[in-house]
């Protein structure tokens, strides 16, 4: 699928790493075939030593030989790089985005109107190969593109298709679920701690015992709750733990916070739209009225 594709990944941080890793770790494409780009000359030196791939700080000139176009860069500069880039004359070219809260339709808009645009929401276990992406497709996308898609993400974890207004709550789940894995991770290791293990002891139970259970729950396709249910003998120590942690709401504090961070995502979405078109207004504006005092001085 992707052995005779071309990739340029436009911006060499973790995300970008991440994926230049799997892909080469599952030998999906050789190194020849991928080349990265950043402004900071340090990180390339550090791309071009690890994955011996080649590296540019020419954003326009890599992705212009390229069929895939991976934009990783933060979304706050990705105006400025979509300025930088003339990707009209490839029609078959595929372009990812990996830039929270930027719109396909922005994307399309900064670059040219047939883009073949493709947003996808990755998480960071994708950098222990472990990832959870979500998928979404812009119009004029093919089920080729999004096969294309859906194999580079694939080299790093576990793929979802959605609609592009489900990944703010993709957002909330498992962008940030991560965080929230972690620090019930952290309160099972104290309390193996409270209970006499060894801190080295203890994190490594915990941390397996939820590397385990979450295993299960992909590769039996069972419901959680069943697989809850097997270990709860009847008046035995696990259901007594369930228990309290069903005291403590653990259940609806965690869909809680998966609301609070998805609507927190929406938030933030729409006031960077909204800064963008009061920027877009401003300078509209400037260039309106340097006109205007142009022709008066005339």
């Amino acid at each position: 699928m992707l052995k005779r594709k071309k990739i340029a990944v436009i911006g060499a941080g973790n995300m970008a790493e991440a994926l230049v890793s799997g892909l080469l770790k599952k030998e999906a494409l050789p190194p020849n075939r991928i080349i990265a780009t950043d402004v900071d000359a340090r990180k390339l030196a550090y791309f071009q030593k690890r994955f011996s791939i080649q590296v540019s700080r020419d954003n326009e000139k890599s992705a212009k030989g390229s069929d895939i176009v991976i934009l990783a860069v933060k979304p706050q500069v990705m105006d400025d790089v979509l300025r930088e880039l003339d990707l009209s004359h490839r029609a078959d070219q595929l372009i990812i985005s990996v830039a929270a809260g930027v719109p396909i339709a922005a994307i399309i808009k900064g670059l040219h109107p047939q883009a073949h645009v493709v947003r996808a929401m990755p998480n960071t276990p994708a950098i222990v190969l472990e990832g959870a992406t979500a998928l979404a497709r812009g119009p004029g996308v093919t089920l080729e593109h999004m096969q294309v898609a859906q194999a580079v993400f694939e080299a790093v974890g576990n793929v979802v298709v959605v609609d592009e207004s489900q990944l703010d709550t993709v957002t909330g789940l498992s962008g940030g679920g991560p965080a929230y894995v972690s620090m019930f991770i952290e309160a099972l290791a104290d309390g193996g701690v409270k209970m006499g293990l060894s801190r080295p002891h203890a994190q490594q139970l915990a941390a397996q015992t939820v590397l385990g259970a979450a295993k299960m729950v992909l590769e039996t396709k069972e419901h959680p709750g069943v697989l809850k249910d097997r270990v709860t003998s009847p008046g035995g120590t696990t259901i007594a733990g369930v228990h309290q942690l069903e005291k403590g709401r653990l259940r609806g504090t965690v869909m809680s916070a998966v609301e609070s961070a998805t609507i927190r995502c929406r938030e933030l979405g729409q006031r960077a739209h909204e800064f963008k078109e009061s920027s877009f207004e401003a300078r509209s504006t400037k260039r309106a009225t340097s006109g205007k005092r142009r022709r008066t001085k005339t």
